[in-house]
């Protein structure tokens, strides 16, 4: 079979075959990566891929699956034409028509969702994809694509009584098109200023400076299969008719929805449609990495070069790397009613005040290096009081609006409080600590509907960089870095050489980083009556509590993942155990030192 050649038509006809022969991941990867393509070297109903976050629903639409194309001089039944996995219809303007009232006409139900290229990507995750995805020949004849098309629901207006329609739009006069090309035409009447809206906000990035591109999926099957926040692989027919801009649309009698319009109709060339034919999915964003992973590891021992890496980029504190190691694996495994468990957000604190401001930057430079998607934010008072945090619903365009923190699973999030300076937080201050302290406690992010809060699930790893202990609620972790003086003064150059000399290893240590977060851990392999006794110690000692043995577990399940190991066992377990009493040391220690002071 050759994609290349397939049409809407073809697919429908020899759906199962398709959809098998699409499943192999061989298939799919030679498939033009519309993140990593230009439009203009692909062409109107081509089969591409888009690899992205979910982060918008739209409303179901309603549309022709199947329709009559009849002959313009004498009603004559030319053919019954498919509709699916089209936003136009196909038929020659000169010499046909399309009978909206035929018998053999049906219509079927759509979904579209708006899935944007992962937010907090980083650029050599981008660099490997593209060179991966770089198509010989992409600029194959491209057929001539008519410039006046009559879209769905222009033709459907021609009678609104019968044919399901959310806006009415001016019926328009017919424009000559070649055949077989769908045609439209539509009224040049340009919308007000105020109705025009920007390209940034269309794209809907939830980091401004760092955006990317954005496809509307169009979903005709296992619609529920899709959430919000979900990384997705779609493959299916690219729709980019300049016909589908609604921004040159009038809406009669709806002159205040232009800018709804507008939003659910930006032009395809900002934001292409894509028809989709499969979608996957996705377990991680790692391109290195096949998104089904059979568990075996290229280099199980990769994680020392990791540990000794991070001891020095954290002046030589061989216990904060161990931390700093289990947060960059960690990740939600399991979810109830009441929990996330497997979330470990850690808070490094004591950073040595000489080495600031350059530090922080410094140290994200290296999780960068070794993460598919991060994300540097610099805790200001401008920055906390006036960025967008948590989705707000826009009811003028009934769009979504993206907020800092909605981000695809296992992007990692470093907040920079050393950059918090001394002033007042407004009231969106308050609500932006109250959202990052919720997200970090629960993994689930209220999206603010203006009349109400809805919870959506998220899985994103906070780290926070602090010089006394964050002033964030509900951290899991925190731990003060106790440097060593030298280390210190060299630590500009210390992280330099770091990253000259992890270059050979860097892909292997990205590949374990990622494989450890998605593996699947036995605990119950381990002897629970170990644990049991042990935890009626710690009761005796030092008044633990349930919360505390819960996040030794998960520390020593992080322990035996960032070992490189499948099963919780005794060493692991009898590790976490030290750590964590190390950890309780230092902060009594330091806590006495200080108020001594």
């Amino acid at each position: 079979m050759d994609f290349h050649t397939w049409t809407p038509e073809y697919f429908v006809a020899n759906m199962a075959q398709c959809v098998e022969y699409l499943s192999k991941q061989e298939v799919r990867d030679k498939i033009p990566l519309l993140n990593c393509s230009e439009l203009h070297d692909l062409h109107d109903n081509s089969l591409v891929r888009f690899r992205g976050m979910i982060q918008d629903m739209q409303d179901p639409e309603c549309y022709l699956e199947q329709y009559e194309v009849r002959a313009k001089d004498s009603n004559e039944l030319l053919r019954v034409q498919n509709g699916k996995y089209r936003d136009v219809l196909v038929m020659n303007k000169d010499t046909e028509t399309v009978d909206f009232k035929a018998a053999n006409n049906q219509f079927g139900e759509r979904r579209s969702m708006f899935v944007i290229s992962i937010p907090a990507y980083n650029s050599w995750a981008k660099n490997h994809e593209r060179q991966m995805n770089e198509r010989k020949n992409l600029s194959q004849q491209v057929h001539c694509s008519p410039r006046n098309k009559r879209t769905l629901e222009s033709d459907e207006a021609m009678d609104t009584d019968d044919v399901p329609s959310k806006k009415t739009l001016t019926p328009a006069e017919s424009v000559p098109c070649n055949t077989q090309q769908s045609g439209s035409s539509k009224n040049s009447v340009p919308p007000s200023n105020k109705t025009m809206l920007s390209a940034e906000y269309l794209l809907n990035s939830p980091i401004s400076d760092r955006s990317g591109k954005a496809c509307l999926v169009k979903l005709y099957s296992n619609i529920e299969d899709s959430t919000l926040n979900t990384l997705v692989d779609v493959v299916g027919f690219l729709s980019v008719d300049p016909a589908l801009d609604g921004s040159t649309d009038l809406v009669q009698d709806f002159e205040d929805d232009m800018s709804e319009h507008h939003a659910t109709h930006p032009p395809p060339s900002l934001i292409p449609r894509i028809h989709a034919v499969s979608v996957q999915n996705l377990k991680h964003c790692n391109p290195l990495l096949p998104n089904i992973f059979d568990g075996s590891l290229s280099d199980s021992i990769i994680w020392k070069d990791i540990h000794n890496l991070l001891t020095q980029c954290l002046f030589e504190d061989k216990l904060a790397a161990d931390y700093l190691l289990c947060h960059l694996i960690s990740t939600v495994y399991i979810r109830n009613e009441l929990e996330s468990l497997g979330q470990f957000s850690l808070n490094l604190g004591n950073i040595p005040a000489e080495t600031l401001p350059d530090y922080t930057n410094w140290i994200y430079e290296i999780l960068e290096l070794l993460l598919p998607a991060s994300h540097y934010f610099p805790m200001t008072l401008e920055n906390m009081n006036t960025i967008q945090f948590v989705p707000k619903k826009d009811y003028t365009t009934n769009k979504l609006t993206s907020g800092l923190l909605q981000l695809a699973p296992h992007t990692h999030l470093l907040l920079d409080e050393t950059r918090l300076q001394t002033g007042k937080l407004e009231a969106s201050g308050v609500e932006a600590v109250q959202s990052i302290a919720h997200l970090i406690k629960t993994q689930k992010l209220k999206y603010n509907f203006q009349f109400y809060q809805l919870e959506f699930n998220s899985d994103v790893p906070v780290l926070i960089l602090s010089e006394g202990k964050s002033m964030l609620p509900a951290t899991n972790c925190y731990l003060p870095i106790i440097s060593d003086a030298d280390a210190v003064k060299l630590i500009a150059e210390t992280i330099k050489a770091g990253k000259h000399f992890i270059q050979p290893k860097l892909n292997e240590m990205r590949k374990f980083l990622t494989q450890q977060k998605i593996l699947e851990f036995n605990m119950k392999s381990f002897d629970p009556e170990i644990i049991q006794n042990d935890f009626i110690q710690m009761r005796k000692e030092s008044d633990a509590s349930a919360e505390d043995l819960h996040s030794l577990l998960v520390l020593a399940r992080l322990i035996g993942l960032s070992r490189g190991k499948r099963m919780l066992d005794q060493d692991c377990w009898e590790y976490a155990k030290q750590l964590e009493c190390k950890r309780k040391d230092r902060i009594d220690t330091l806590t006495k030192r200080k108020n001594e002071l």
